[in-house]
C-alpha cells in the first residue's frame, strides 16, 4: 500500500513538474469583482489582444492555465469596467495574483513570481515620483503659458523648479541602471534596456579643424538598435519595440524612399532568423507605407513587397492575401516618382486622337475626373483658376481624361465651366484606366516633367504653384552645380 502510495505521489508530482515547465498556471483572487468574466491579454505592438478568458468566481477567485508556455512578454489582467494590471511573462509562469479594483499599484500582491514583485515594486516607484513631480511640471507649464506669472517669476525660480523635476528623473534613470547591474538576465532588464536612448559622444575634429557636423547623427542613427536585440521577440509583446521602430523611421532615419529602404533592410537583417520580429518589422512597413502621408513613399511599400512578399518570405500571408498584394504593386509600381507615365491616346471633344506624349510642355497636370463626381465638381473650377492665373504661364498644359462614358454630360461640363485645355475621353475602351493609373477615387491629379515624367501625384490644386516653383528651384541649384535632374 505505502508503495503503491508513494508512486501515485511521485506520478502526480512528476505531471504538476512537468505542467510547471510546459505550460502556464495562473492563480488571482480580485476584491471587488465575483460572477464576471475576466480575461488575460497581452501587448503585440502598438495593440492588445485577447489570449484567454475565465470567470471570476463568487469569491473573487480566477485562474487562467494552459498546456503551453505562454511567449514572454508585458500580459494584462482585465476585469470590467476596463480595470487592468500588467504582467510580466518570462520563466515564471506557475503563480498567484492578488489586487482589487482600485487603480493603486500598491494593492498588488505576488506569490510565486520573484520577477513581478521587483516590477510592482519599481510601478510602486514610479507612481510615487510621478506624484511627487507633478505638481511641479504643473506649475512650470502654468509660469510658461501665464504671461502675467511669467512676468512677474523670477527666472532663478523657475530653475529651481526645473532642477527639481530633473533630479527626479535622474532617481528613475538610477532605479534603472541598478536594476540593469544587479539583474543582468532577467526580461524587466531587457524592457530597461530597450527604453534607452544610445548616448552620443562629443563630435571629432575633422582635418580642416571644424568639428564634424553628422557624426552625432550618424552615431545615434548607427546606434539606434544597440540595447534592442531583435532577436529576443518578447519585446514585441510590450509597447516598447513598436514605439522605437515608429521613432527611428519618422524621425532618425532621412525621409526619402531609398534610405528607409536601405535602413529596414539592415534592420531585417539583424533579426537573424527570429521569425517574429522579422514578420513584425516587414508587417510595419509594409502597412506603413502603403498609403503614407508623404507623396512618394509608396517606393517602400514596393521594395518591401518585392523583397519579401514576392520571394514568398511572408510566410503569414496566405495565397488569396499575398495575390491582392502582388496585384497592388503592380498597380502601383508603374507610377512611382520619377517614373515615366504610362502612355495614352484619349479622344477629344471632336473624336480627334490625343496622345499623352504628343502633349509639348514644360510640365503637364494629368488629370482623371468625372462630371457626376461631387468633389471634381469642386476641384476642377479650383483648378480652371489657378491655371488661368498662374499655372499656364508657367509652362503647364492640362491634359484632363473623363473616365466616366457620358458624352453629353462630359461636354457640357468642359462648356460651363469654360475648360479650355486638352479634354479627352476614351471613347473606344482601349484602356482600363483605373488600373493603370491607379484610380480609386476622383478626381486623380498627376504633374508630369517635360519627358512625362512622374514629379507628383494626388497633389491638391492649391499646391501645385508652391511645387512647381520648388523643382524649379532644384533645377536651377542642379544646373549651377553641373548635375542632372533625377
Amino acid at each position: 500500500m505505502r508503495k503503491q502510495l508513494f508512486a501515485f505521489t511521485f506520478l502526480m508530482l512528476f505531471v504538476l513538474m512537468a505542467f510547471s515547465q510546459s505550460g502556464y498556471l495562473i492563480k488571482g483572487k480580485v476584491k471587488g469583482w465575483h460572477d464576471t468574466i475576466c480575461y488575460l491579454g497581452n501587448h503585440y505592438g502598438k495593440y492588445q489582444q485577447i489570449k484567454d478568458t475565465v470567470r471570476i468566481d463568487k469569491d473573487g477567485n480566477y485562474t487562467f492555465k494552459g498546456k503551453e508556455a505562454l511567449p514572454g512578454g508585458i500580459y494584462l489582467l482585465v476585469f470590467p469596467n476596463k480595470v487592468y494590471r500588467e504582467i510580466l511573462i518570462d520563466k515564471e509562469q506557475n503563480f498567484s495574483v492578488e489586487t482589487d479594483t482600485t487603480s493603486s499599484v500598491e494593492t498588488v500582491k505576488f506569490k510565486g513570481s520573484e520577477e513581478n514583485t521587483m516590477f510592482y515594486k519599481y510601478l510602486t516607484f514610479i507612481s510615487q515620483k510621478q506624484k511627487s513631480v507633478e505638481p511641479l511640471r504643473k506649475r512650470i507649464t502654468k509660469i510658461k503659458e501665464d504671461s502675467v506669472a511669467a512676468l512677474t517669476t523670477k527666472k532663478d525660480s523657475i530653475k529651481i523648479l526645473q532642477d527639481k523635476v530633473t533630479a527626479v528623473d535622474k532617481e528613475v534613470e538610477k532605479y534603472k541602471e541598478d536594476f540593469i547591474k544587479d539583474h543582468p538576465s532577467l526580461f524587466m532588464t531587457a524592457i530597461f534596456k530597450a527604453q534607452k536612448d544610445p548616448v552620443t559622444p562629443d563630435s571629432p575634429i575633422l582635418p580642416n579643424g571644424r568639428k564634424d557636423s553628422l557624426f552625432q547623427y550618424r552615431y545615434y542613427k548607427d546606434h539606434f538598435w544597440d540595447n534592442i536585440p531583435l532577436t529576443d521577440d518578447r519585446l514585441l509583446r510590450t509597447p516598447i519595440f513598436h514605439m522605437k521602430l515608429k521613432q527611428f523611421f519618422d524621425r532618425v532615419v532621412i525621409q526619402n524612399p531609398d534610405s528607409i529602404n536601405k535602413e529596414s533592410d539592415i534592420l531585417v537583417e539583424k533579426t537573424k532568423g527570429n521569425k517574429e520580429t522579422f514578420k513584425y518589422i516587414v508587417w510595419y512597413m509594409t502597412t506603413t507605407y502603403e498609403n503614407h502621408s508623404i507623396m512618394g513613399m509608396d517606393a517602400v511599400f514596393v521594395h518591401q513587397v518585392d523583397m519579401y512578399y514576392r520571394t514568398n518570405k511572408a510566410y503569414w500571408v496566405d495565397t488569396v492575401s499575398l495575390q491582392k498584394i502582388i496585384h497592388r504593386v503592380n498597380i502601383v509600381k508603374p507610377l512611382l516618382l520619377g517614373s515615366p507615365t504610362p502612355s495614352i491616346i484619349m479622344q477629344d471633344t471632336l473624336d480627334k486622337s490625343m496622345g499623352l506624349y504628343d502633349v509639348k510642355s514644360k510640365y503637364t497636370l494629368l488629370i482623371f475626373w468625372d462630371p457626376d463626381c461631387g468633389h471634381c465638381q469642386k476641384v476642377l473650377p479650383k483648378l480652371k483658376e489657378a491655371y488661368d492665373k498662374t499655372l499656364k504661364k508657367k509652362g503647364v498644359a492640362v491634359f484632363a481624361v473623363d473616365i466616366e462614358d457620358d458624352p453629353a454630360k462630359w461636354k457640357k461640363f468642359i462648356i460651363d465651366k469654360k475648360m479650355d485645355w486638352i479634354n479627352t475621353h476614351d471613347k473606344y475602351k482601349q484602356y482600363f484606366l483605373r488600373d493603370l493609373y491607379d484610380i480609386y477615387s476622383t478626381p486623380v491629379i498627376y504633374l508630369l516633367d517635360e519627358n512625362k515624367r512622374i514629379k507628383a501625384k494626388r497633389i491638391d490644386v492649391e499646391q501645385l504653384d508652391g511645387y512647381i516653383e520648388f523643382l524649379e528651384k532644384i533645377k536651377e541649384k542642379e544646373k549651377k552645380s553641373g548635375g542632372k535632374e533625377n
